[in-house]
């Protein structure tokens, strides 16, 4: 249905009203949710839950701007010179060439916006609904007037919403309302005229959740939302302006500056030989309209967008398009571990309750496999602590299994999987158990407390008591332990040594070391806050998983150590762990890998500091702060520092460092908002390819530089040298407007589909303050440029000297400069390198390079046409060729190959 059929909601002041009267305006169930039906009707009624974003520009404007460039505005005025002077043919030949500049910008500039705003919105938000008195996940965008919302750490508000339930609820609204510090949500009504920054019994579409859990009503959506209501929109609009293509802007505005001066000069030093003033400024055109690259504008255009397409294609999808040339130049790459260097698929290995150790046998989430104890299958009958270990396990616990698509899954977290596997394998089935013991209440885990708790009703206990779960790391849950189980399930004291000792063997192995505690409270107690588990825990036991490293992960860690890039670990694990992990995965620096905790990063001074980030491997138990102060290090070090991350504590980091990655699955609304690329497979292999990706965009753009450009050169010095020594001049304006246009985006596009180089890893990274054209590429196009003059200026006075056809000399001239071009297009792409090493007898395999002989099969034809074809003959005064003179025209051109040689020696391209 349009968005003019769609019909808002009334207007009501929902924060002045009762949760009761909220759900009766709404007809809405505050324990069911809506129906299936219901939420169709709705959905038809008010559309789709999205906010419009700002309205672009028109294709007519956009269309305009494309002539906004300062070398067009030459052609621009240049052609209506030509038309005041009546050479109406040459005139419309350039109008036309801007014409067709034009609208080959516009199609691309199109297309790439599109490409982005629609890999953009393949990453969806998602939130967590009740519907039919079940919770489901969905899109936001198909969020309905009187949903009921799920919150949670990390959520972004999908939209308005009259919280109903909360615990320990806290919202970021600083988009919103300006106020930097969350705000404590609670369910109280509030006057009529509270401002939106006081109103705590709502959330607003948009905002953060950075603490606590909460339940809400939706009762604004779209732009009906107070986010929309104030315009305060999400832009959905593209720019493909980046800091390669400013420097292009800038080398435009250069150019201009140096071809209107030579162009003067070549005027005045005519007229100064007795030239017509008409003659010289035909000479002037022709050098202008030769020193202006016109399609490299195209060109560039094009390579960033294939280079977006092909980062989408191997799982990084980029939101901002400057990641795609700075992913090129990363130096440090500061990791997650969980998920992103592993599989993230926790597998618990062993146990260690009651004074014992237990071996786990089976891999991954397939519930198979044994308990051993001293190799022999243990009895849980006769495992009273082992059991009661497992099962605090399986009821501390929000995540699920799930068999789908003939594999077991895990709903909810990894670690939590691990938990539900391994009571599987032995009969511990959670549903049977939750029957006996139903939870009442929960305390989901936080960072800042390293634990989580449930409450339970205890059917099985002689005495009428709850019981409470808790789990979490082992400083977390032995600073609150006094007491512990022994082997026969019998209180005895603590010795935190021993289970720290435990602990630490454990994580020696690579192990991930949860610890659980119980606790019986009064069976009066129906609901659970933190002051409850402050004290008087009863130690059961520890788990220890690994999340093995992933092979592909392996693989890229190699190939990024190769290329110069520093790959370090920051995690919130276990430091021992971390460094097991990290040495698995051949992390070392210097042959060692040198670890790093939260608490002794918080002692260091900076320059301390400095050095530990300079020579460390693995940074555990960070801080969020802690994250963003080592991002800030590196970067003051001068390194290009690309950062992953998936939680709410990994924002800032993300948006510090320069390019911030986001995990795709894992990652919470908030880490992908502050990142400028997202991982839709959580896997650091992809972070591998996506710089692979930048790297050969960069080298694709540089080919394209160092291709174009000489043959501006060279024609410019031909018309140049042609008038200062006073001859005929051997190329045209509008021929020059043919080479530059018609023939050179069709030798240079496929340019932008080269794929990347075998060697694109096996160099250092491209500093970000290198210039556009470096000293080595200046004398490549140098190099080039003179050749493609000898070539032009030789072959056009040999053939007019023995022919005396102008015509004929002209076209055999340009004919010989585009075989030249040929060849050296050959001589930079990875198809010619490869055709060129197994002539010299090395085995290469020859790159699947369809585009390139695409290129030059077209520009062949192309120029077969120019030459041989009558009405060509007429407008761009050429001349038709013989078999003989083609062939001189080849044989002419193939010099190029050596020259090309030369040049790869000192500046190789790849």
């Amino acid at each position: 249905m349009t968005a003019t059929t769609q019909k808002p909601l009334p207007s009501y002041q929902w924060h002045h009203l009762s949760i009761r009267e909220v759900a009766g305006h709404l007809d809405s169930n505050l324990e069911a949710g809506l129906t299936s039906a219901e939420v169709a009707k709705r959905r038809e009624r008010f559309g789709a839950n999205e906010l419009k974003g700002k309205p672009g520009k028109s294709p007519l404007i956009r269309f305009l701007l494309q002539f906004n460039q300062p070398l067009l505005y030459i052609l621009l005025i240049a052609g209506t010179i030509k038309a005041i002077l009546g050479e109406w043919v040459n005139a419309w030949v350039i109008w036309g060439v801007t014409l067709i500049n034009a609208i080959v910008g516009f199609v691309q500039e199109s297309k790439a916006e599109s490409a982005i705003a629609a890999l953009a919105s393949s990453v969806q938000t998602e939130a967590t609904v009740i519907r039919d008195r079940q919770k489901v996940r969905i899109p936001s965008s198909e969020i309905v007037p009187g949903d009921l919302v799920l919150l949670t750490s990390g959520d972004k508000v999908p939209a308005d919403l009259r919280l109903i339930e909360i615990r320990n609820l806290q919202v970021n609204e600083s988009a919103l309302t300006g106020e930097s510090v969350a705000v404590e949500k609670n369910l109280q009504m509030l006057d009529a005229d509270a401002p939106l920054a006081e109103r705590t019994n709502m959330a607003y579409a948009g905002s953060f959740v950075t603490f606590g859990q909460g339940k809400g009503i939706v009762v604004a959506i779209a732009q009906e939302t107070e986010t929309g209501r104030i315009s305060q929109l999400m832009e959905q609009q593209t720019n493909l302006k980046t800091p390669l293509t400013r420097k292009f802007d800038k080398f435009s505005r250069t150019l201009v500056y140096i071809i209107l001066g030579v162009a003067a000069l070549t005027f005045a030093v005519g007229l100064g030989y007795g030239y017509s003033w008409v003659e010289m400024f035909e000479a002037a055109v022709a050098l202008a309209v030769s020193a202006i690259p016109e399609g490299l504008p195209a060109v560039v255009t094009i390579t960033l967008a294939i280079g977006v397409s092909r980062m989408a294609r191997r799982h990084a999808i980029i939101r901002k398009l400057p990641a795609v040339e700075t992913l090129g130049s990363a130096t440090v790459i500061c990791s997650d571990k969980t998920g992103t260097l592993t599989e993230n698929q926790m597998t618990v290995q062993a146990i260690y309750a009651g004074g014992q150790r237990y071996r786990v046998s089976g891999e991954g989430y397939v519930p198979k496999g044994e308990i051993f104890l001293d190799e022999a299958p243990v009895n849980l009958d006769e495992s009273p602590v082992l059991r009661e270990c497992l099962i605090a396990g399986l009821l501390c616990n929000d995540s699920y299994l799930e068999f789908k698509d003939g594999r077991w899954n895990v709903v909810g977290d990894p670690t939590e999987g691990a938990l539900i596997v391994v009571a599987n394998k032995v009969g511990c089935i959670r549903d049977e158990l939750e029957q006996k013991m139903p939870r009442l209440d929960v305390i989901p885990f936080e960072s800042e407390f390293q634990y989580m708790a449930t409450l339970h009703g205890n059917g099985e206990a002689s005495t009428k008591s709850k019981i409470i779960y808790v789990k979490g790391s082992v400083e977390a849950i032995l600073s609150r332990s006094t007491q512990k189980l022994d082997a026969q399930g019998n209180l005895t004291p603590l010795d935190p040594n021993i289970i720290y000792q435990e602990a630490d063997a454990m994580a020696a192995q690579g192990l991930r070391v949860l610890a659980f505690a119980k606790k019986l409270v009064s069976n009066e107690q129906n609901s659970l806050d933190h002051e409850d588990i402050e004290e008087g825990l009863i130690f059961i036991g520890l788990q220890g998983m690994i999340d093995p490293p992933r092979q592909e992960a392996i693989r890229a860690v190699a190939a990024c150590k190769t290329a110069g890039i520093q790959v370090k670990m920051i995690t919130g694990d276990h430091a021992v762990t971390a460094q097991a992990i990290a040495a698995r995965m051949g992390l070392e620096k210097h042959g060692e890998v040198l670890a790093f905790t939260g608490q002794e990063l918080s002692r260091m001074d900076n320059q301390a500091l400095a050095n530990a980030i300079e020579e460390g491997v693995v940074f555990a138990r960070v801080a969020p702060e802690q994250k963003l102060r080592l991002v800030e290090a590196l970067q003051s070090k001068g390194e290009v520092v690309a950062m992953t991350g998936d939680g709410v504590n990994d924002a800032p980091a993300l948006k510090q460092a320069d390019i911030g990655i986001a995990m795709g699955k894992a990652g919470t609304e908030v880490a992908k908002e502050a990142a400028d690329a997202i991982l839709t497979d959580d896997n650091f292999a992809s972070i591998e390819a996506a710089v692979e990706e930048g790297r050969t965009v960069y080298r694709n753009l540089l080919k394209a530089i160092a291709f174009i450009l000489p043959v501006n050169g060279g024609e410019s010095m031909t018309i140049l040298i042609s008038v200062l020594l006073a001859r005929d001049l051997p190329i045209l304006a509008l021929q020059v407007l043919w080479l530059n246009m018609v023939n050179s985006i069709a030798m240079t596009v496929p340019l932008a589909f080269e794929p990347k180089s075998e060697r694109v890893m096996q160099q250092p990274p491209r500093s970000p303050k290198e210039p556009l054209l470096s000293r080595s590429l200046l004398k490549r196009i140098l190099a080039i440029s003179v050749f493609n003059w000898i070539l032009i200026f030789g072959v056009f006075e040999w053939i007019e000297a023995t022919t005396g056809n102008i015509a004929l000399a002209r076209t055999m001239a340009i004919q010989a400069l585009v075989s030249g071009r040929i060849f050296y297009l050959l001589s930079i792409s990875q198809l010619g390198t490869a055709i060129f090493n197994r002539i010299r007898g090395r085995s290469e395999r020859i790159t699947d390079a369809p585009a390139i002989i695409i290129g030059i099969v077209g520009a062949v034809v192309l120029q077969v046409i120019f030459s041989q074809w009558n009405l060509m003959n007429e407008l761009f005064s050429t001349a038709p060729l013989n078999l003989d003179r083609w062939l001189i025209c080849l044989l002419v051109g193939l010099p190029m190959i050596l020259v090309a040689a030369w040049v790869n020696r000192f500046d190789p391209l790849d």
